[in-house]
Parts: structure tokens; C-alpha cells; sequence
């Protein structure tokens, strides 16, 4: 078995690898070549343990993540197994690889939903999260510009001073939350809020959202009035989606949303379903964070550490 640690998996992790590896991984779950296990969980009093796990035929590999969180922090790893022979392959530090495949769903989700001439973001956030959901995003769409909105005055300037330099556009912090999504293209909050963060009514035609923060049913960054006013609602995974998706929940309630007009991002990857219909719809990518695109990613990792030579090898 091969263990990467995650200085390894930062060197040999780029942005344009992982969106690849999210992308095909996708499309082979759309065809039925790939599966993903929803995450379960369970807890101490001190501390939640999170597993997820998924497959993929190309190449042929099984695996899982595992990570726990609690007050100190959160813990992640990924173990592959050869899905022909069962044999462990890998075990890699994961937080890294999570941070960039979560990333890189929403550059897919964008690449495929948000109109192509998107020269704009506004960003809700600016932690390690909110940093790759922009490296992404600027990897698929013609980014010029971006407003970043945290109520930390000090974290904001910092972020929006690293990001431009990171993304080689202008990043300006703002002060008002509303600033960050009147007449942006793009609009993504990543922030480990309860409660809206995003009101639809600050939203112009035409946006694209991607939803990242929360995975988990108490908690919702948008408001009731921007699912009103999306056009196309898109998860990566509707089992899981019905298990942490919060921000979805008020609305299903009130039945103002049902589960049937909510369709999954494998399925806009291949064209069974449409990103959007028109230039002027809104369209919202609810990103949950599932087994498979981990799979799909630490599969290109260990393929790239072994060709390099990266890691250390171990009697399992």
C-alpha cells in the first residue's frame, strides 16, 4: 500500500487535474459505470465520525474517505482498493483533496450551468473552502472580476489580497453582503452559516449559483426567495441531498419545491438535462460533497505519485 501524506497530495494536486477527474468520474456515473455511497455518520459525545465512499470503472478502483470532526478540528483520510482484485493501493491525507474536489464540482457545475461569457463572482466567505470554490471557478469561465463579502473586515481584506494574485484578476472586498451578488454572473457561498447569508432579491437574471456550505438539514445559506427564483436546481447526489441538503428543506415543505423537479449534475455533464434553458433563468448547483468525486480524484493522485515516485510504500 502507498501512503501519501498531505504535503504529497498538495504537490501533486492541481486544480485543472481534479475538475478532469470530478468531470469523468460524473460521467461515468451518469452511464452507470461509477456509484457513490452517501455519507453516514455517527458520534460520541465529543466527537462525529463522517464515511463516505464510492467506484469507478475507469480505471478500476474502490474506495472510501473517512474524517472526523470535533472542536479541535476535523481529521481526513482516503483509502483505494484495486476494484479487480481487492487489494489495498492507497492511503492518502484527504483535506487538501476535499478542499479541491469541492472545488471542483462547483467549476463543473459552473462550467455546464452558468452562461459561458460569465466574466463575474461574488464570493460568501473566505475560508479554505471559499479559496478553491474561485481557483475553480476561474479555471472554466472567463473570470474578470470578483467581490468577496466575510463580516470579518480584517479576513476579507487578507483573502481578497491572496485570491488576486491567486486568480490574477482584481478581488475587492466588500462591506455590505448585498455587494457581493447585485449583477455578478456567478454567485457562491461557502461560509459555515445557520442562516441565509444570500437573499434572492439581491439576484440578477441570469446568475448561476453554487451552494456549498452546508451539509446538513438544520442549516441554510439561501433564503426562500432565491429557490423561488432559480429556474434549475441541480445536486450532485438527490439521495444524499434528501439527508443534509438544508437548504432545500423549507421550501420542500412548503411545497414550493419538489423532488422531482431537482436533478442531479451527472446527468447536465452528459445532456440528459440542461444546465439552463435561457440566458435570463437563474440556476442553482446545491454542492453536498460526495464518496465518488473523492474516489474519482485520489484515483488520479495515486496514479501521478506512483509515475513520480511520490509516497512511501508499506506491507499491508
Amino acid at each position: 500500500m502507498l501512503l501519501l501524506t498531505e504535503d504529497d497530495v498538495r504537490q501533486l494536486l492541481t486544480m485543472e487535474m481534479t475538475i478532469e477527474a470530478v468531470e469523468e468520474g460524473l460521467r461515468q456515473q451518469a452511464r452507470e459505470h461509477a456509484h457513490n455511497i452517501s455519507r453516514g455518520r455517527c458520534q460520541t459525545e465529543r466527537v462525529m465520525l463522517h464515511l463516505m465512499g464510492g467506484s469507478i470503472r475507469n480505471p478500476e478502483m474502490v474506495g472510501y474517505k473517512a474524517y472526523t470532526t470535533c472542536r479541535e478540528g476535523a481529521r481526513f483520510h482516503v483509502g483505494l482498493f484495486d476494484g479487480m482484485t481487492g487489494a489495498p493501493l492507497a492511503l492518502m491525507h484527504g483535506d487538501w483533496l476535499g478542499q479541491m474536489r469541492t472545488g471542483a464540482a462547483s467549476g463543473v457545475a459552473s462550467k455546464y450551468m452558468a452562461r459561458p461569457d460569465s466574466e463575474s463572482v461574488g464570493i460568501y466567505g473566505s475560508g479554505k473552502q471559499a479559496r478553491t470554490q474561485l481557483l475553480a471557478i476561474c479555471k472554466v469561465l472567463p473570470i474578470r472580476r470578483i467581490r468577496a463579502f466575510s463580516p470579518n473586515e480584517t479576513r476579507r481584506k487578507a483573502f481578497a489580497a491572496e485570491m488576486s494574485e491567486l486568480c490574477r484578476c482584481e478581488v475587492e472586498p466588500v462591506a455590505r453582503p448585498e455587494q457581493a451578488a447585485r449583477d455578478m454572473d456567478v454567485v457562491v457561498t461557502a461560509t459555515t452559516s445557520r442562516q441565509p447569508v444570500l437573499h434572492g432579491n439581491w439576484l440578477a437574471e441570469g446568475t448561476h449559483l453554487n451552494v456549498v456550505g452546508s451539509n446538513f438539514l438544520h442549516k441554510a445559506e439561501i433564503d426562500m426567495d432565491t429557490i423561488r427564483r432559480c429556474r434549475n436546481i441541480v445536486v450532485d447526489s438527490k439521495e444524499q441531498a434528501r439527508l443534509e441538503a438544508g437548504d432545500l428543506v423549507q421550501a420542500l415543505e412548503e411545497v414550493s419545491l419538489r423532488w422531482t423537479e431537482v436533478h442531479e449534475l451527472n446527468q447536465v455533464v452528459v445532456g440528459k438535462y440542461p444546465g439552463r434553458h435561457h440566458s435570463e433563468d437563474i440556476t442553482l448547483f446545491k454542492s453536498i460533497g460526495i464518496g465518488l468525486e473523492d474516489v474519482a480524484v485520489a484515483s488520479r493522485v495515486y496514479a501521478k505519485a506512483k509515475q513520480a515516485g511520490m509516497g512511501k510504500e508499506v506491507d499491508f
